[in-house]
């Protein structure tokens, strides 16, 4: 029976292949996409895919039903919230200018594994994203005409009724998606072009609604006779936040196309600030006025914006919002368009999807299979399945891989920069498995005893410390931390991190509701797994950074990124239980994908090397002082370079 079970060492070779991580060219810059896209060609495309149509529906649902007209501190909040994500990806597009977004930057940092199943779900959450924007550009449309649209399909093709399948094939959804997708396969400076004609339209109609708005304007319908500023109190403004959170998660298009922008170290941290900058603003002001204009308690959930005008005596007005949501929703298209095959495209590069999607047109420089491919099984979705089940799985797609970029922030933050030769801490041990040789470029296999005192000396007499070795400060107080390599505590206290926020977060979520703690052990754990956190967060503090790069660094590290992690689990754990369940099953899908083809056509597996049998002798020949001396056995065509022949025979002999 022991027989048939893995020795340890297969186990922990299995275990490395899964978190091997990938290496990043020399030249970063070299690319087979076109590099054409500017800054304002990236901040146009984040707009577009934030300032979709939640900013036309999303505003008046949260003020009607969850916080007033203190709906304008949820998005406030919210903004803050983004941010630090969005400081996270914008690091990471800095330092990484590659597409794949989230992916990508798991990829660098955390492991394979870890990468492919956050590149996966992320890949769902596009397709669902792209379909149910198409059906809802379909149904504003068809309620413009009067549902003359539905009622026809309805007649003439009939209604269904299907379990998770639409009522009705909803044609003008799946078209607009073909004809989106066959302009994205243009190129990338097509579909800039295009993401510019809808975003100028959807701000020129933005601004009109604010000058509109701030003229009828009314200051009492936020007075006390209409119910106040915040009628639902601190928890209405906290729930309105989690929900206006995900009117901002369109920005991680501009991470993905830093592949094709001119300057990526510059153009894409600008991107994401202005994009994400101007995107807040525009949903706090459209709040402002959209609550001053109307009593909040009678705003029309579906169409605020329009009715609102309508009741003001500008019905006019409702056709320009009209058009300025309908634009803002092919700016989205777009969006969920052109990240889709970028990512798939990064995965199969790396030779964890299918080879036939890294693929390049020569001509348009776009993965143009990836994009007929996703953008037809995007038609598919909205021309027969129903979505409304699925659109909260795009919210823990996101946060996932939210949460993996900001731990991928804190590790790679704490790592040496690639060309950096490991030093271990000033009272550490020497790496056994890699030494410069005297003359400090050469390698040596195999060192005497005496080369290892003296490697030994020379590092304990270096003063300079490294990124993730643990600061000067600290090390009288925390000295059996100085035995690690550097980086080892780093990672450790990572995952402690994480797991204690997991922990942190599920008993403020369930502790009273479903797990009925009683007040004394629900205080306790609290107070346990919040000590956990914070002590995870110093035990990072404690080491070293890296230095100051020529390119963009998220401020207050590890702090920023801990804090982005807690408040993404915090809202992971507020979704429903189907759909964890729905979850969990695409990831089942993922696993299997995985380890039926990615981990063997890895290019990451390509690049180990075989293990090969290396035998050694060692010799002791007694002289005044011990000396070791190490022989390879060579084979017998082949003479032996390590000692003279003198030696070699006495060996024989």
């Amino acid at each position: 029976m022991a027989r048939w079970l893995p020795r340890s060492t297969d186990l922990t070779r299995f275990c490395q292949k899964l978190n091997r991580l990938k290496t990043l060219e020399d030249d970063m810059m070299e690319t087979s996409f076109n590099r054409c896209l500017s800054t304002i060609d990236l901040t146009l495309l984040g707009i577009g895919g934030m300032v979709g149509s939640g900013l036309y529906v999303l505003t008046g649902t949260v003020a009607k039903e969850i916080a007033g007209p203190a709906v304008i501190v949820s998005f406030i909040i919210a903004g803050f919230a983004s941010l630090l994500a969005a400081l996270c990806y914008a690091e990471f597009g800095a330092r990484v200018p590659k597409t794949g977004s989230a992916y990508m930057f798991t990829y660098v940092s955390v492991g394979e594994i870890w990468a492919f199943l956050i590149g996966w779900n992320v890949l769902l959450e596009y397709m669902i994203g792209g379909a149910a924007v198409a059906r809802a550009w379909s149904g504003y449309l068809d309620s413009i005409f009067n549902h003359k649209i539905k009622n026809f399909t309805e007649t003439h093709v009939g209604a269904w009724q299907v379990p998770f399948l639409a009522r009705y094939p909803d044609f003008l959804a799946a078209a607009i998606l073909l004809v989106a997708t066959a302009f994205i396969s243009f190129g990338a400076k097509v579909s800039s072009w295009l993401n510019h004609v809808f975003s100028a339209i959807s701000m020129g109609v933005i601004l009109f609604i604010l000058i509109m708005g701030f003229v009828l304007a009314q200051p009492k319908n936020w007075s006390t006779q209409e119910g106040g500023f915040a009628p639902y109190g601190l928890s209405g403004i906290m729930a309105g936040t989690a929900t206006c959170f995900y009117a901002f998660v369109g920005f991680d298009v501009i991470a993905a196309s830093s592949e094709e922008a001119r300057n990526p170290q510059r153009a894409v941290p600008r991107a994401i600030a202005f994009s994400l900058g101007l995107a807040t603003g525009a949903y706090i002001l459209v709040s402002v006025v959209l609550t001053l204009m109307v009593p909040w308690h009678t705003l029309d959930p579906d169409s605020a914006l329009a009715d609102a005008f309508y009741r003001r005596g500008y019905a006019w007005a409702g056709f320009l919002v009209a058009a300025g949501s309908i634009c803002a929703m092919n700016t989205v298209l777009l969006s969920n368009l052109f990240s889709l095959p970028r990512i798939v495209y990064a995965m199969a590069e790396d030779g964890l999807f299918f080879q036939i999607f890294s693929r390049v047109h020569p001509r348009t420089q776009v993965p143009v299979v990836g994009i007929v491919v996703f953008g037809l099984l995007m038609a598919l979705l909205a021309l027969v399945f129903d979505l409304e089940a699925l659109v909260q799985f795009l919210s823990i797609g996101t946060l996932l891989a939210y949460t993996f970029v900001a731990a991928s922030i804190i590790v790679l933050r704490f790592q040496q920069q690639k060309g950096d030769v490991p030093a271990p801490a000033a009272s550490g041990r020497p790496n056994p498995e890699c030494h410069e040789g005297p003359s400090g470029g050469e390698l040596k296999e195999y060192e005497s005893f005496s080369d290892k005192l003296q490697l030994v000396d020379r590092d304990k007499s270096k003063e300079q410390r490294e990124p993730g070795q643990l600061k000067a400060v600290f090390e009288p107080y925390l000295e059996f931390l100085s035995d690690f390599y550097p980086g080892e505590v780093v990672t450790v206290a990572v995952v402690t991190l994480m797991v204690s926020a997991i922990c942190l977060c599920s008993i403020l979520v369930f502790g009273n509701t479903h797990l009925h703690l009683p007040t004394w052990s629900y205080s306790l754990l609290l107070v346990l797994f919040s000590l956990g956190f914070l002590l995870s967060l110093f035990l990072i503090w404690a080491h070293e950074q890296q230095h100051s790069t020529q390119t963009f660094q998220i401020p207050l590290v590890p702090l920023s990124p801990a804090l982005s992690i807690i408040l993404n689990i915090y809202l992971m754990l507020k979704l429903s239980y189907m759909t964890w369940l729905r979850f969990a099953i695409w990831l089942l899908l993922g696993l299997l994908v995985y380890f039926g083809y990615g981990i063997w056509h890895s290019k990451e597996n390509l690049r180990e090397p075989r293990p090969q049998r290396v035998s050694a002798r060692y010799v002791v020949f007694p002289a005044g002082s011990l000396e070791e001396r190490v022989q390879a056995v060579q084979p017998s065509s082949q003479p032996a370079t390590g000692l003279p022949d003198t030696d070699t025979d006495d060996c024989k002999r």
